[in-house]
């Protein structure tokens, strides 16, 4: 028979061990479970397989730079490192008078005092008029006659103008319109800036389905709070299925095609130019009157630049 004392000693040890689990399995019970932030130890889900630590989030498309490896070409670009007028091989005037277009107030002239190239930038300046019958001058040129281009990156680098009633663009048409005028055709705005609205950047595409005459027009805008005192970029990325704008290479919209789309709702598989241009009132700009105080206005352009990949270029 097994001794009193040789029972105590077998005994003893077994039951503070017991004792022991019983209070780990208590403590467990009652505590509270780790935070995600602190577990970050693979555990096993439902069906066996192992699933990942906890990882930071995806960023938002705001925080995702372009992919300038896309764009290995410089098609065309106008760095303006010359004096006079706008290079006559690259640029033409548009001529046009009051009311032409959008209600706007300006006559738009091929003169010096509206555009000009200096200390290695493009100035485009409205002014007030002495001309009998016109109050304000400015200037619109385009590369219609020198340049068009279907997909690539299209940047521009420019200082906005200031003041109520200022409606400043860098945009782009079709040279061909090849579904018919516009809006049939597109027209895709890599910059508008209406000055009551200030530090706001807007862009926006055009077509027939979606415009401003239906009030259907898609775009995106951005604050940009010194886009009057500090040069910024302007571009936009142009896919054979979207349309990706950015300020200084931070996307902050995209227009996608539809699938199966016709030229009605997606009309951007055609050449489309440059145009540069400063509006005086008109049907947006001057929304709320125009400021005759703050003339005269200009837009700085740096440069104008055209990328291309030899996978998309026209």
């Amino acid at each position: 028979m097994m001794s009193y004392r040789k029972f105590l000693v077998i005994s003893i040890p077994i039951t503070l061990l017991l004792i022991g689990v019983t209070f780990l399995h208590l403590l467990n019970l009652t505590s509270p479970p780790l935070s995600p932030e602190s577990n970050n130890t693979t555990t096993e889900p439902s069906n066996g397989e192992p699933e990942p630590p906890n990882e930071e989030p995806e960023p938002t498309f705001l925080e995702v730079q372009y992919s300038s490896y896309l764009w290995e070409q410089l098609t065309w670009s106008d760095e303006f490192n010359y004096t006079g007028f706008p290079n006559e091989t690259k640029w033409s005037f548009e001529l046009r008078g009051p009311g032409w277009v959008n209600e706007e107030e300006q006559e738009y002239v091929k003169d010096l005092n509206n555009s000009r190239v200096k200390n290695g930038s493009l100035i485009l300046k409205a002014i007030l008029s002495d001309k009998i019958g016109i109050k304000y001058t400015s200037a619109r040129i385009n590369t219609r006659l020198h340049g068009s281009w279907t997909y690539g990156r299209f940047e521009a680098r420019a200082i906005l103008p200031h003041g109520r009633g200022l409606w400043p663009a860098i945009w782009m048409m079709p040279k061909n319109n090849i579904y018919g005028w516009w809006p049939e055709s597109g027209e895709i705005d890599i910059m508008e800036y209406v000055g009551y609205d200030p530090e706001v950047v807007h862009g926006t595409i055009h077509c027939d389905a979606y415009n401003h005459m239906k009030g259907t027009q898609q775009g995106g805008s951005t604050v940009i709070a010194d886009c009057e005192e500090q040069f910024h970029t302007y571009a936009i990325e142009w896919f054979p299925n979207r349309l990706d704008f950015f300020v200084d290479d931070l996307k902050y919209f995209t227009f996608y095609k539809e699938q199966n789309a016709s030229s009605y709702t997606w009309p951007f598989d055609q050449d489309f130019y440059w145009i540069l241009n400063i509006a005086v009132g008109g049907t947006w700009g001057g929304l709320y009157g125009i400021d005759d105080s703050v003339f005269p206005q200009k837009m700085i352009v740096d440069y104008v630049r055209v990328y291309q990949n030899s996978s998309y270029s026209s």
